[in-house]
């Protein structure tokens, strides 16, 4: 497959993927999900997060049918993404708040100062590659 293909099966993909998270978060927020409190850290009127919708799957379980349920589960690579997210920026602010590495990886139970330092530049890069 030549370079172009490739780039051209990759956003059609990216694009099947975002239709397929949009199509989750608007039968979650049918639900009931568009009912949830506001978050402070959020502005409005800005729609829950993923980790939201899909907590609130987690919640709402008992009311959920194969069709939500795989809502749901269409939800978690966006939801990932965002937990990665706030990790890399909450390891960023505690450097920037002058602990070290090896505090971070011990509050966070890595094994060695280095290797806490290699997750965050794997998450930053993940991050960078998927911009």
């Amino acid at each position: 497959m030549s370079r172009k293909q490739d780039i051209t099966h990759t956003g059609r993909a990216d694009h099947a993927q975002a239709d397929r998270e949009h199509d989750a978060s608007e039968r979650l927020l049918r639900l009931g999900a568009d009912a949830l409190d506001a978050r402070p850290w959020r502005p409005s009127p800005a729609p829950p997060s993923a980790v939201d919708l899909v907590q609130f799957a987690v919640w709402r379980n008992a009311d959920l049918d194969p069709e939500d349920a795989l809502s749901a589960l269409a939800l978690l690579p966006a939801a990932r993404a965002e937990v990665e997210g706030l990790e890399s920026a909450l390891l960023f602010i505690a450097r920037g708040a002058g602990l070290t590495w090896a505090q971070m990886a011990n509050a966070m139970g890595f094994n060695s100062p280095q290797a806490c330092q290699q997750h965050y530049t794997r998450l930053t890069a993940r991050q960078d590659a998927d911009r």
